[in-house]
C-alpha cells in the first residue's frame, strides 16, 4: 500500500526535547525532524506501507498542536 507523505504529522513534544510523528496508528520520537521522519518510514515499511514521494522539505509536515 502506498500513502502520501502528507499523512505523516510531526509535532514538537511539550516539556521535552525533540519531536514526535504520528501516522496510521504508528508513533515515533526523535531529536530532529529528519530522525522522526526516517523512523516513521521504517515503522511504516514494517507494515508493508510505503511513501509515494519524499517531500522536498520535511518541515512542511510539522503540525501545530
Amino acid at each position: 500500500m502506498k500513502i502520501s507523505a502528507a499523512k505523516i504529522k510531526i509535532f514538537k513534544i511539550k516539556n521535552r526535547r525533540g519531536y514526535a510523528g504520528l501516522c496510521l496508528n504508528h508513533l515515533t520520537e526523535g531529536k530532529t525532524l529528519y530522525q522522526v521522519y526516517d523512523r516513521m518510514v521504517k515503522a511504516l515499511r514494517r507494515s508493508k506501507i510505503t511513501i509515494k514521494k519524499t517531500p522536498a522539505d520535511i518541515r512542511k509536515l510539522v503540525a501545530s498542536v
